[in-house]
């Protein structure tokens, strides 16, 4: 009966975690580009249930607003538009969050490339 009921509880804490995810909100930092080019970003990000927002600071340009946010479990998505040479550039992030690590995807225009972030 005490396997069972332990058995239990920790089903619906793994659910719970699952359906709740961990809350990203927070300062996170990118590791500098290896190419020696620019440094690192910090993402200030707000999450509220399934909404993310905040913004893009460092790259290029002064920090930008992040747009179109969403959290999905261990899932991220979001958008940032930058001025680059007189031209708008939205640049689509798609990314993996565990509570202290980020990995990014995105695409600048220049081919796909991923970012790792750490929580500060």
């Amino acid at each position: 009966m005490k396997n069972r009921l332990f058995m239990l509880f920790a089903m619906f804490t793994l659910a719970t975690m699952v359906v709740f995810g961990a809350d990203i909100s927070g300062k996170w930092m990118s590791e500098a580009p290896a190419n020696g080019k620019g440094g690192p970003q910090t993402f200030n990000l707000k999450q509220d249930g399934a909404l993310l927002t905040g913004t893009v600071e460092g790259g290029r340009g002064g920090p930008v607003e992040i747009k179109n946010g969403k959290v999905d479990g261990d899932k991220i998505y979001f958008e940032v538009t930058r001025e680059m040479q007189g031209n708008s550039i939205t640049i689509k992030y798609t990314g993996h969050v565990t509570a202290t690590d980020m990995t990014l995807s995105f695409d600048a225009g220049r081919g796909p490339r991923d970012m790792k972030l750490t929580k500060q």
